[in-house]
């Protein structure tokens, strides 16, 4: 293989397409068409991701197993056909789906780069030279009945969708994990903090289940928004006509993933809006991004509540996974929670592509494609991936510092709205003040003043303060 936009380094063999002779590796198992996408975008060196390849295989597996059932493949073929695309999602010649993630438009390259590795190692699997295209031939045979206008949105589709059952359950484990050290903490109180300043009193354990909440209702968004990807656009062919497809193709091809997958999907209600719009995967990256905002926030809390440990908050104890500085000694950083907020900041860029890309389509054809897929499941895997590192390494084994959070308790100003209802606003805004300026406790500002009773101060603060240890 050789590096993108260079031309082939070691033995060559010419192979052809419609704007003629190509020259490509000896032992490629791709073609013209992929080998001019190598020479045209020498953009990023990154093929584009293995999800939307493996998606893009399952379709022509689908395609192959329906054309046979109607009679318009040789079985021989189509055995051929599905006998590679099985070799192929098995890991097999991984390196030659080589078009990079910035391509041509629609994603044409991409879908012929899977066409010319499928035709190539079916004819293998029949004893025949890759260079007898005749016989099984990546557009007439590989790609019958499809277009990349339909093809692309649908692996698109079914690669998110397949692979949201993971980030499912990975949101189900991080949640209860959250919800699992509030009830170490039941009885935990802290001060609360509004604007970064002092707020009334509140238990930690409701903190952490305010996280688990949030991280529940994203996984709920995510799920709902699930429902617009199990609608393909497959069988729109060009422009959503259905050009040169079976009356019966799309119902059965899909209905072989939906198979496949133990997913329920459908051919879209109406193919030609499934190709003009973008909206199932930009939509489904908007959830993303709500989560990936929500986890950012969770994150910046625990570094704050983590801070110090002797010039910061340090209501908690974060696990210590690894030195902090190279300078400093014995410094401990909240390591687990950057990276996360770094994953975040990535979720939410690669969302403003996808929106972007998402409002580019224009009348029966959203060309922006390649990049939407692209950025839609990079932020799945990378949250997929970490948020188990980020459960196990970080949220179970974050400790409490009870004394901290006592002292913090006992000396908050935020206390000070408690004493509203005896004494009136103006009066407990003189006590808080009082309580500042002489670096004293709520309880104690309010005894120098010899017109509020301690008895009304003491039964204003009891639901606010835990129970004396």
């Amino acid at each position: 293989m050789c590096a993108k936009g260079d031309q082939p380094a070691g033995p060559t063999r010419s192979v052809r397409d419609t704007l003629g002779e190509v020259q490509v590796p000896a032992d490629a198992y791709y073609g013209a068409q992929t080998a001019r996408a190598i020479e045209n975008f020498p953009v990023s060196g990154e093929p584009a991701r293995w999800e939307i390849f493996e998606a893009m295989l399952m379709i022509k597996r689908a395609a192959a197993q329906t054309h046979s059932e109607l009679k318009l493949l040789d079985k021989g073929i189509s055995k051929a056909i599905v006998s590679a695309c099985d070799e192929l999602l098995a890991g097999a010649h991984r390196d030659q789906f080589v078009v990079d993630v910035y391509q041509a438009g629609a994603g044409t390259s991409l879908n012929m780069n899977v066409n010319e590795v499928v035709a190539a190692v079916a004819l293998e699997r029949t004893h025949r030279p890759r260079d007898r295209t005749h016989l099984i031939h990546p557009n007439d045979h590989v790609n019958m009945s499809q277009s990349t206008n339909d093809t692309i949105p649908t692996a698109t589709q079914v690669a998110v969708r397949v692979r949201q059952g993971q980030l499912d359950q990975v949101l189900g484990d991080l949640a209860g994990a959250l919800a699992e050290l509030a009830e170490r903490t039941p009885d935990v109180w802290t001060a609360g903090r509004t604007h970064l300043q002092d707020a009334a009193t509140v238990r930690i354990a409701d903190r952490f289940r305010g996280m688990a909440v949030t991280v529940t209702r994203c996984r709920a968004e995510l799920e709902h928004v699930c429902w617009l990807l199990h609608a393909l656009p497959l069988g729109g062919s060009a422009v959503g006509t259905g050009l040169n497809c079976h009356p019966d193709y799309a119902r059965l091809t899909v209905q072989r993933l939906a198979d496949a997958t133990g997913l329920p999907f459908v051919v879209a209600d109406h193919l030609p809006s499934a190709m003009q719009s973008q909206l199932p995967a930009a939509a489904y990256s908007g959830r993303l991004r709500d989560l990936a905002m929500e986890l950012g926030r969770i994150a910046n809390d625990l570094r704050l509540m983590s801070s110090g440990p002797t010039s910061g908050i340090g209501e908690i104890r974060l696990p210590a996974v690894q030195p902090g500085s190279s300078i400093m000694p014995g410094k401990i950083n909240p390591v687990m929670c950057e990276c996360l907020n770094m994953i975040c900041f990535r979720v939410q860029g690669n969302d403003l592509s996808v929106s972007q890309a998402a409002g580019a389509g224009q009348f029966e054809l959203n060309v922006m494609m390649p990049v939407i897929a692209h950025c839609v499941l990079e932020s799945q895997a990378i949250l997929t991936n970490y948020l188990p590192a980020f459960r196990t390494k970080c949220i179970e084994g974050i400790e409490v510092d009870e004394a901290a959070c006592r002292r913090y308790v006992e000396r908050t100003v935020g206390l000070g709205a408690a004493l509203n209802p005896v004494i009136g606003y103006e009066r407990a805004a003189q006590v808080v003040k009082h309580a500042v300026a002489n670096d004293l406790t709520i309880r104690e500002a309010a005894a120098a003043f010899d017109d509020i009773d301690p008895a009304d101060v003491e039964a204003a603060l009891a639901n606010w303060l835990p129970p004396a240890r």
